[in-house]
């Protein structure tokens, strides 16, 4: 796992600043710490930054092939490389070491753009190849690994892992984009393709670029993206067994490492299922690392340490309490764009637990995009149900009108909060699946923005994104959630959260359950294996009850969340407080200071629960200082 950069004139050949891309590269040190490399011609730089996990001495980069005429900068693992290494030694090419990154080199080779059809792992890379003159970049299919690209005036073009590996050569001068506030407050990341600043983009999950020396503005291109046929006939018991076959398969490929590998246990099913199947595949014990909380009704500690005794695990515990706040500004520097997950802070303790053991981890991501385990899924199908039975213009008047009127109560019992389920049913099925993730509803965002924000978005809202990943959605309702969740909270939120954590304290995070090959089986299976009778991971529970206790598997899905709303209230309210009302929001004149005034006293007193809110804000004033101040 690695830091990688890159400067590229894409229109002549000009000497490139070593300054500037020593400064560009040395910015992503903790995703590199064992070591750096550089490599200039003219009209191109590319930087590297190494952790070492497989052939710890043969693996630095760039690396070029034998005539030094291509080379390559990569982030990431190639699971199946040792096979590719076969193949390709067949076919005339010679290595000159045991590791995946040649693989990627003499792939481009032999197949060109092609290659990354050929590749089963989680990627980020570039590619100079002077015969051809061009960059190449991709990235892998589910946006494990981050690439993010600038379009300079100037006529060059920059890439980097993370932002800071653009923006440290221009610190302060780039500029916020209003669309990405916007969809920061909706969602709490900004999506795929965008990020929060003018001019930078995101290379989006299962796309590749090829930029020509001459050419200007080149157009990534898709290469690869999820289909839900859900056509696969198979009962459930066989389908149950393949699953359990499929997973053991992927386990096996991600444990390959030179390095000790631990895994993340958080007494859910998906990190209990892989760190068991780990379990089965190792010689020495498992080092099991797990977060947990003073709060029983958050806390899973005690199942994953029923799991982490069952199959002889090292188990190590920490425990995530409000005095850990003072890690926020750190948690913003590392992250680049403001994020507002808060389950961001316990993934950041639980990597720097990890570290202390081991550089490689195994985590469950993935299974509740897969397997259909978010609570909402349940809600929505009903929601659908109740949906199409009625026209678009009776739902707005009926639903619409019932919600606009309905009090919001954020303190009740969940049956009474009907107001947000009612204004769900008044929406059509893309404008639902929006409102399910948003930390931030659209009357409470247009209230939160000062007017001048309001001109600056000219009308847009965040939703947009989601209408454009609804234009290739497939038909099944269940599906669709799935697809939009794929291009939006999976690569956007879940995949960020543990990608900078885990890089922050020189760590490897890999997900077996995001193996393209399973998650592609898993798309073709019947929509009720997943969810059935309401009840999501139907399939995977059932594949696992010989081998976890029944009441890990039975329980409700608590998820890795924090006790926010209460912390927000209690300990942290002062500091909230002066964040919120402090100068730095105030002078970025994004926001209404009244309302933001309202926000805290409503929630202060328990009135409104504005908790996500609130740390939205909180990570967005340390986004601005961590980014701006010099």
């Amino acid at each position: 796992m690695c830091g990688i950069v890159g400067v590229f004139d894409c229109l002549e050949m000009r000497p490139v600043d070593l300054v500037a891309l020593t400064r560009m590269n040395n910015s992503q040190s903790h995703r590199g710490p064992d070591g750096s490399g550089i490599h200039t011609a003219p009209g191109v730089g590319l930087g590297h930054r190494r952790l070492s996990i497989i052939d710890l001495e043969g693996g630095r980069q760039p690396l070029e092939n034998e005539d030094g005429t291509i080379f390559l900068v990569f982030n990431g693992e190639i699971y199946n490389f040792q096979n590719l290494y076969q193949e390709l030694r067949e076919r005339g090419h010679h290595f000159r070491t045991r590791s995946d990154s040649e693989v990627i080199l003499h792939a481009w080779e032999e197949w060109g753009v092609e290659s990354v059809h050929r590749l089963r792992g989680m990627f980020a890379f570039g590619i100079w190849d002077q015969t051809r003159q061009s960059l190449f970049l991709a990235r892998d299919r589910l946006g494990m690994k981050p690439l993010y690209y600038a379009w300079h005036p100037d006529g060059w073009l920059s890439f980097a892992s993370e932002l800071s590996g653009i923006t440290a050569v221009r610190n302060g001068s780039w500029q916020l984009d209003s669309r990405g506030v916007e969809s920061y407050f909706a969602l709490g990341y900004v999506p795929d393709p965008d990020t929060i600043y003018t001019g930078i983009y995101k290379l989006s999950p299962g796309y590749r670029l090829l930029v020509r020396r001459g050419s200007w503005h080149a157009t990534p291109d898709c290469y690869w993206d999820l289909h839900f046929s859900n056509t696969l006939t198979i009962n459930r018991r066989d389908a149950a067994s393949e699953l359990l076959d499929r997973l053991q398969e992927a386990v096996q490929l991600h444990l390959i490492a030179d390095v000790p590998v631990g895994t993340f246990l958080s007494g859910g099913i998906d990190s209990s299922a892989v760190s068991l199947l780990m379990a089965r595949n190792v010689t020495e014990p498992l080092e099991a690392c797990t977060v947990s909380f003073a709060d029983p009704t958050l806390d899973e500690s005690v199942y994953a340490a029923a799991v982490a005794k069952r199959y002889g695990m090292h188990h190590h515990i920490e425990q995530a309490d409000p005095a850990r706040f003072d890690l926020l500004d750190l948690m913003a520097r590392h992250y680049g764009e403001p994020f507002a997950d808060p389950s961001a802070l316990p993934t950041w303790l639980v990597c720097g637990l990890a570290r202390k053991y081991t550089k490689v981890v195994l985590s469950g991501d993935g299974g509740d995009e897969s397997l259909a385990g978010y609570e909402r899924y349940r809600f929505f199908l009903a929601e659908e149900q109740v949906r199409t039975r009625f026209s678009p213009g009776l739902r707005q008047l009926v639903f619409g009108t019932l919600g606009r009127y309905y009090p919001k109560l954020d303190w009740a019992p969940r049956w009474l909060r009907a107001r947000s389920t009612l204004q769900s049913l008044a929406r059509d099925w893309v404008g639902a699946c929006f409102q399910g993730v948003s930390i931030l509803p659209d009357d409470v965002r247009k209230q939160m923005f000062s007017p001048a924000m309001h001109r600056d978005l000219q009308g847009f809202r965040a939703e947009e994104t989601f209408r454009r990943y609804a234009q290739t959605a497939p038909d099944h309702p269940l599906s669709r959630l799935q697809y939009i969740d794929f291009k939006s909270f999976l690569a956007g939120r879940v995949l960020v959260k543990a990608d900078r954590a885990s890089m922050a304290h020189g760590l490897e995070v890999r997900a077996p359950l995001l193996d393209y090959q399973l998650v592609e089986w898993l798309a073709t299976l019947p929509p009720e294996f997943k969810l059935e009778h309401g009840v999501g991971k139907a399939l995977f529970k059932q594949a696992m009850r010989p081998w976890l206790p029944n009441d890990l598997l039975d329980r409700p899905k608590q998820g890795f969340n924090l006790p926010l709303a209460a912390w927000l209230r209690g300990p942290l309210a002062d500091q909230t407080s002066k964040v919120v009302l402090g100068e730095t929001l105030a002078d970025s004149g994004l926001f209404n200071q009244k309302f933001l005034q309202q926000m805290l006293e409503d929630h202060r007193t328990g009135k409104r629960n504005f908790a996500t809110g609130l740390w939205a804000l909180l990570m967005f004033e340390a986004f601005l200082r961590q980014t701006r101040d010099p």
